[in-house]
């Protein structure tokens, strides 16, 4: 373009520009005036057990990524509701490793919304070879990152 073709756009760039800055500042003003005519605090409403501003719940969200950043993250998708960690070994237990899954299933906060799953492996001879990973280590992962997200969404109502 050149600079005969800019000098043409620029006024109507200019007044779509203060157009659109009038129409900001009146729809703000509007907003508002609307919050003040309740006599009290603007009131906004949460669902329970629902809070998906990305593609699953929030809350069961920002509680397993709590939960599992004592590992490198490999893969994190909100809207797939997938998190997957690298390999970790505890720096006190060097000869084992474990890759922890979550994958949240819904958008509610239930205990069914959500399923982890952990691979271990242990070093025999320099090699990584797969060992079983306990049940209870598993349900342990999925009560606390239930017990989070149920945390995350009392502090969200009661404030």
């Amino acid at each position: 373009m050149t600079r005969a073709h800019t000098a043409l756009f620029r006024p109507a760039f200019a007044r779509t520009l203060r157009s659109a800055t009038r129409f900001a500042v009146l729809g703000g003003a509007a907003v508002a005036l609307a919050a003040c005519g309740g006599g009290g605090r603007p009131r906004t409403e949460l669902q329970a057990a629902q809070l998906n501003t990305i593609g699953v719940n929030a809350y069961l969200w920002r509680a397993a990524l709590d939960t599992v950043s004592f590992a490198p993250l490999l893969q994190a998708d909100s809207a797939g509701g997938v998190i997957v960690t690298d390999w970790y070994a505890n720096p006190t237990n060097p000869n084992e490793r474990v890759k922890v899954t979550v994958t949240i299933l819904d958008q509610d906060l239930r205990a069914d919304a959500l399923r982890v799953a952990a691979s271990r492996q242990v070093s025999e001879g320099g090699n990584w070879v797969e060992a079983p990973v306990q049940a209870a280590t598993v349900q342990k992962l999925e009560d606390i990152i239930l017990t989070k997200a149920r945390d995350l969404r009392r502090q969200a109502i009661s404030s």
